[in-house]
């Protein structure tokens, strides 16, 4: 019997000149094609998944800060995840490894049980489908509350976006976002919402597409600009005009945007993580701040959905 890899079970995807790769763990998106070009920064069937790269995120995305928050009248600690900022990073699903309960050429659903917890006490059942098709890789995920009580919930992708050849300071970024959430340099704790030209709109305001150059960006965006369909598009290109675009609906209000600033430069900066979300960073301490954090409460036997898409340019 052949060794599972590293990164679990993986699921071929293949529809006309797309062609897609889902690990079990995490249920992430490992790689995408069109044409053979990455769309994705991808990472080996057999290597532990880099920085997040393509996984799915659950009960929350992005950070619970202190791992701290009160819900239903109770206080509660979480794991800190993110221990170099003492920060909970990106939910309790990031390392569950999800079973296959429909599979077809271009598709796969997967499912997966976040255990009641201490932390988190509510049992949540999160299913999710990626299907290939000529517009490009759609996932969708689903959470049930199988539990007793009400339940907080978020959730959210982590593809690094990849438009060409080179890296993130040559492409071309659209973000049709008008407020970006402001945060501390040290521990990225939100302060407040801003109108992305209040402060420094040569680092924060891509309404109009320009290219991102020296940028370092690590922030969560609203106020989004939606198409006729409702739906808001995100797009990242080089300079021959090929590229990536990234579309979701308005189940996710939110978008986190990342430059992948890291230390070695062998590996900074490869890809531009754009990360929709049903809710803001801490959007589990939502009573602590003066805008709408958009945390989704799921009612026992309920269930919550959102969506989005990858499409070659």
């Amino acid at each position: 019997m052949a060794r599972t890899p590293i990164s679990g079970t993986q699921h071929c995807l293949r529809a006309g000149d797309y062609e897609a790769v889902i690990a079990s763990v995490g249920a992430t998106l490992r790689t995408l094609t069109y044409g053979g070009r990455d769309l994705v920064v991808p990472f080996e069937a057999d290597e532990v998944r880099p920085a997040h790269r393509g996984v799915t995120l659950a009960p929350w995305p992005n950070r619970v800060v202190d791992g701290r928050y009160s819900f239903g009248g109770a206080q509660r600690q979480l794991a800190l995840s993110e221990p170099a900022r003492g920060h909970a990073l990106h939910g309790l699903a990031v390392w569950l490894d999800y079973d296959a309960v429909d599979k077809g050429p271009g598709h796969v659903t997967l499912e997966a049980t976040i255990p009641a917890q201490t932390a988190y006490p509510w049992r949540i059942v999160v299913r999710t489908t990626f299907s290939l098709g000529p517009d490009g890789l759609t996932q969708t995920v689903t959470a049930t509350n199988d539990s007793d009580s009400p339940a907080p919930w978020g959730t959210g992708p982590h593809p690094y976006l990849v438009a060409g050849d080179g890296r993130v300071d040559g492409w071309t970024l659209e973000l049709p976002a008008s407020e970006v959430l402001a945060v501390t340099e040290d521990r990225l704790i939100p302060t407040g919402l801003r109108p992305v030209d209040a402060d420094d709109a040569e680092r924060f305001d891509f309404r109009e597409p320009r290219t991102i150059g020296s940028a370092e960006i690590d922030h969560a965006y609203t106020g989004l600009a939606r198409d006729a369909a409702g739906q808001a598009v995100v797009r990242v290109t080089d300079a021959s005009g090929t590229g990536v675009a990234m579309s979701w609906g308005a189940a996710c209000p939110w978008v986190q945007v990342h430059t992948a600033d890291k230390p070695d430069p062998a590996v900074s900066r490869l890809g531009l993580a754009v990360e929709p979300m049903t809710c803001a960073p801490d959007a589990f301490n939502a009573d602590a701040y003066d805008y709408d954090a958009g945390l989704i409460v799921i009612e026992p036997g309920g269930s919550a959905d959102a969506s989005w898409r990858i499409t070659a340019i």
